[in-house]
């Protein structure tokens, strides 16, 4: 009896404990000598000429804890592999046509705007500086549409919720999250080059589990990952989050540029599996355009 009392508390500590989320780390020299070590020893693809990387990681709205580390993950991957080097920066002027041009890819790392106007630029330029704020959408988009690259990881996909055409570029725009728990992440199309680090096996962690709208409704990307929306707790809205396919990582084309979405992590310490370095270092990759691999959207099932 009083075994399986304390069964059931440990279980019940247990659920408390992923509901509320993994607890924050400091980001130290000792955590970034452990990613360093598992991260991948060289790049998957040779870079065809010297890339050159913006980290963009402001965040005017909510700041997740692990922007920092995330930030760390990026420049050991860079570092290590030689498959790209950093500029990281915060400045929003980093966006203009004349400064994007130094760049062969954008990485933003949890950018999350304020609502409700959920516009980035707007947070730091401010209300009255609508045409200057237009202008570096317009750039960015159009850095994407000539042939750069962009990456967006996690909250990223905040970065301008409200902007239809933003919304079409990423492939969606952030919709709601029940409370993080253990999400089981499966794996779309086990041969495809980008889920390679995955070997066919579906990668289990702790998260906050994003659902988008706008233009995700499309599903006019390649998807990668995808959540097993049976496994999640999601109290009132399980019935909304589980009617329809739920991806959480995807790439696409866009003009003549490339696009890679990917939700995990809001948790560092999902970095210390060395599957997802690898994953978050090819998908860069794709966008560099070093990796080649078929991108071309593909229509999600109906779900059953």
């Amino acid at each position: 009896m009083k075994k399986s009392l304390a069964i059931v508390i440990s279980l019940c500590i247990l659920t408390t404990a992923l509901c509320a989320g993994a607890p924050k780390i400091k980001l130290t020299d000792a955590w970034k000598a452990k990613i360093k070590k598992i991260a991948p020893a060289k790049p998957t693809a040779k870079p065809e000429k010297q890339r050159n990387v913006l980290l963009f990681s402001l965040s005017p709205g909510y700041k997740h804890w692990a922007i920092p580390h995330t930030a760390a993950v990026v420049e050991i991957l860079a570092e290590k592999t030689g498959a790209f080097k950093v500029t990281a920066s915060n400045d929003v002027q980093m966006f203009t046509p004349e400064n994007l041009k130094k760049f062969d890819a954008v990485i933003l790392n949890n950018t999350c705007s304020r609502g409700p106007t959920r516009n980035i630029f707007v947070d730091a330029l401010g209300k009255d500086k609508k045409a200057e704020v237009l202008a570096l959408e317009k750039s960015l988009i159009e850095f994407v549409k000539n042939g750069g690259g962009l990456t967006a990881i996690h909250g990223a996909i905040v970065f301008l919720n409200n902007s239809p055409e933003f919304s079409e570029l990423l492939g969606g725009s952030f919709d709601f999250h029940p409370a993080q728990q253990e999400v089981t992440l499966k794996i779309v199309e086990p041969d495809h080059p980008l889920v390679k680090a995955f070997g066919g096996k579906s990668f289990v962690h702790v998260d906050e589990p994003y659902l988008f709208n706008k233009a995700y409704a499309k599903k006019n990307f390649r998807p990668l990952l995808e959540m097993d929306t049976s496994l999640l707790k999601c109290g009132k809205a399980q019935k909304k989050v589980a009617s329809d396919i739920r991806y959480t990582a995807w790439i696409k084309p866009y003009g003549k540029g490339r696009v890679f979405y990917c939700s995990p992590t809001h948790n560092a310490q999902s970095f210390e599996k060395p599957e997802l370095l690898q994953f978050l270092l090819d998908g860069i990759q794709y966008t560099l355009g070093d990796l080649k691999c078929d991108d071309t959207p593909k229509k999600a099932p109906k779900k059953k």
